[in-house]
């Protein structure tokens, strides 16, 4: 469920214009317009860092990784487990797996 709080008409308006993308470089286009590149960056380490982590990966290999700080590290896991499932959607329909590795004993 989302934040009511995030629900008004602008950010409908946000929401419709990113569903109406139809390709990559449509996305490009549309977020090197509305954000900064220290922004877009930011939203896409994030991803990576939900992405990491469902996978099994510890703090320190993300931090490796990513260039994450731990306070993003913890915040993105805090949405992953407590948010409003925004990242699990996306990473579900990406095929990412959940955080099923180190529990299964496979390699990441």
């Amino acid at each position: 469920m989302s934040n009511p709080k995030l629900k008004d008409e602008l950010n409908d308006h946000l929401c419709e214009s990113v569903l109406s993308l139809k390709s990559i470089e449509e996305c490009y286009q549309f977020f090197e317009d509305i954000c900064t590149v220290s922004e877009i960056k930011a939203m896409a380490q994030r991803l990576e860092v939900a992405s990491m982590l469902r996978q099994g990966y510890i703090y320190e290999e993300i931090v490796e990784r990513t260039g994450a700080s731990t306070a993003t590290i913890s915040r993105v896991k805090r949405c992953l487990n407590y948010g409003a499932d925004g990242y699990n959607i996306v990473l579900d329909r990406l095929g990412v797996k959940h955080n099923t590795a180190l529990r299964n004993g496979e390699k990441k």
